[in-house]
């Protein structure tokens, strides 16, 4: 059984939710100057997901810090300059290029592990590479088609061997188009002081365990392994060098680690008011949201039409450091329609209304339509308050 040291920290539940907001991004002066990287760098990684309502989540997790920075600024941000890479994460993620090191530990384990029983025929490897090497940047179809009605999510070879070598971390994904992904040589994209996998799998887990800490501000074991999806034990092996500050949150039922610099200083500063997409990195595990908000929360896009309570794609509403709130979101030309809103009571009014009009200018809207809301009574305060 693992010894757990002495808590050097004892917190309130609202001081863990205000470190864990500043942390996140949501509380106090948004780093301007360092826009949609200063974003990324902080986070880690910025999850990618097939959905798109408002905007596709990668858009909308920049937008929830600064405010309505420009769709194309994202997207320039992320992709020039060889500033980052896609990966396997929390998820399909966007991740900093100088974290590019730190990853050698999941290449290497894509490496050994079993090709899901999907042989490939001698040379197709090869081949995609090679073709990449002389043509590339290419998508999957422009590599030879992604799909052939085969198995392995309907892949075909060369889809299935372009996929392996970026598991691998041969070929690097260097932008979406039109939501697919463009591959070329890693050799072309990473900068070839980062092109290696020098470090051992401790170190690089190590590391992605402060970085992982450092984005949340104050975490359980499970949420912090979790934010790069690593196994506890790879946690436990290392979390004693890691430099994090074991601490006691009133009302947590397991222990926990801070971010030193995050105790340093008491969180203060403007709340941000903002829709939040179910795969921002503040909200994305479940567990965590329940302990730190108070506020369950769950995706319903998978979940059959008549058995959803809040929605297709609800979005938490963050106001005052709370979560007050869910709005489902669609368009209709230049209006933003919030097709359900669930509100925690007749306190929410003013943010979820606040929150929608900025969302709404940022997709180019110009006027927002309530439908249904689980609050009838509160409607016409909230069309009031939209104005």
């Amino acid at each position: 059984m693992t010894t757990l040291p002495r808590p050097a920290a004892d917190l309130s539940a609202d001081e863990a939710r205000r470190i864990a907001l500043r942390a996140q991004g949501f509380l106090g002066a948004p780093d301007r100057k360092g826009g949609v990287r200063g974003v990324l760098r902080h986070l880690g990684a910025v999850q990618l997901d097939t959905i798109s309502v408002l905007a596709r989540s990668h858009e909308l997790i920049p937008y929830a810090r600064l405010g309505a920075v420009g769709r194309s600024t994202v997207e320039t941000a992320y992709w020039s300059d060889r500033h980052a890479f896609e990966y396997w994460s929390h998820a399909a993620c966007v991740l900093p290029i100088e974290e590019w090191p730190h990853f050698a530990f999941r290449r290497r384990a894509y490496r050994a592990r079993p090709h899901w029983h999907h042989d490939l025929p001698d040379g197709a490897y090869e081949q995609v590479v090679k073709q990449l090497r002389t043509e590339g940047p290419l998508t999957a179809t422009e590599l030879g088609g992604a799909k052939n009605k085969g198995e392995w999510w309907d892949w075909s070879e060369s889809k299935i061997a372009v996929e392996r070598a970026l598991m691998y971390g041969e070929v690097v994904c260097v932008e979406r188009r039109s939501w697919k992904r463009v591959y070329d040589l890693a050799e072309r994209v990473v900068p070839a002081d980062l092109l290696h996998d020098e470090l051992d799998d401790q170190e690089c887990v190590r590391r992605l365990v402060r970085q992982a800490c450092e984005a949340l501000g104050v975490g359980t074991r499970a949420d912090i392994a979790d934010y790069h999806r690593l196994r506890s034990e790879q946690f436990d092996a290392v979390i004693a060098d890691t430099g994090l500050v074991p601490v006691t949150v009133q009302g947590w039922p397991k222990p926990a680690w801070a971010d030193p610099a995050a105790l340093a200083s008491t969180p203060r500063g403007r709340h941000r008011t903002t829709l939040l997409s179910p795969f921002d990195s503040l909200v994305w595990e479940r567990a965590r949201t329940e302990r730190i908000f108070g506020f369950t929360h769950r995706l319903e896009a998978y979940v059959p039409k008549p058995k959803r309570v809040h929605g297709y794609f609800a979005m938490p509403v963050l106001a005052g450091g709370r979560l007050v709130g869910r709005v489902d979101p669609a368009r209709e030309g230049t209006t933003l329609v919030a097709r359900q809103v669930s509100l925690d009571g007749p306190k929410a009014v003013t943010g979820v209304a606040e929150a929608l009009r900025e969302a709404a200018s940022w997709v180019g809207c110009d006027s927002v339509r309530v439908e249904r809301m689980d609050h009838p009574e509160l409607k016409n305060a909230l069309v009031a308050a939209l104005g």
